[in-house]
């Protein structure tokens, strides 16, 4: 057997799957269809072959690759420009509760159980289905839920609370190390975040720091490498 060929051949595999999901977007993995499902089973079952099969030449896997994921993008492409063959090509979202009453014959026609609705339910925090005003099954598998007016969250908002604005959360030390680029880019320096380190622990260092982030209420929050926690719930 020729290991340094199932050597190369295993890395291109690799390479090619780490390079698909950047042609093809970001969505096919957060937001994962059934025409994404079907490439990706069949991306990987070729991936496979193309990294130990040498009974099949490396290039034909590599061109059917090439197919198959220039065959996504198209199909990807034409949803995105066609409402009428994106149901056809990504599926549609199916009501499941609407209006508080559970369809039953929705559920029939996609197969989807009460057992499955009440996970999905509990997935969000809901025990009694009779809080639920809208209940969606999406593309994706997700169950999207809007619940009835008494028992949704009350915002500050509803409250008549002084709003204040926010800000991304900008990470300023991980794993320890400087995160120089993004000092630069909110205009911060090291001499600054020492300084405001001393201010909220006397003695420490930045080498002391693990994790320092900047969050959403420009407040600084550091976590250090020695937590002073005498017996850790959990210890790995």
């Amino acid at each position: 057997m020729n290991y340094a060929e199932i050597l190369m051949r295993t890395i291109l595999s690799v390479g090619l799957l780490l390079l698909i999901p950047r042609i093809l977007g970001k969505q096919t993995l957060s937001n994962m269809t059934s025409n994404d499902f079907v490439i990706s089973i069949t991306l990987g079952s070729l991936a496979a072959n193309l990294a130990f099969n040498v009974s099949l030449k490396s290039t034909y896997l590599v061109l059917s690759i090439v197919v198959i994921t220039a065959t996504s993008f198209l199909l990807s492409f034409i949803a995105l420009k066609s409402r009428r063959l994106r149901s056809w090509i990504s599926g549609s979202p199916t009501v499941l509760i609407e209006e508080g009453k559970i369809m039953e014959a929705n559920m029939r026609k996609i197969r989807y159980t009460m057992d499955s609705l009440d996970q999905a339910l509990r997935k969000k925090d809901i025990f009694n289905i009779e809080e639920v005003d809208y209940a969606v099954l999406e593309d994706n598998g997700q169950v999207s839920v809007l619940k009835k007016e008494a028992y949704q969250f009350v915002t500050k908002q509803d409250l008549g609370l002084a709003l204040k604005p926010q800000a991304f959360p900008v990470e300023l030390i991980m794993d320890g190390k400087l995160v120089e680029d993004n000092l630069k880019q909110n205009g911060l320096t090291r001499e600054w975040l020492e300084k405001e380190l001393d201010k909220k622990q006397k003695g420490k260092t930045l080498a002391d720091v693990f994790y320092a982030v900047k969050g959403t209420q420009q407040q600084l929050v550091f976590d250090f490498y020695e937590d002073g926690l005498q017996q850790p719930l959990d210890r790995e």
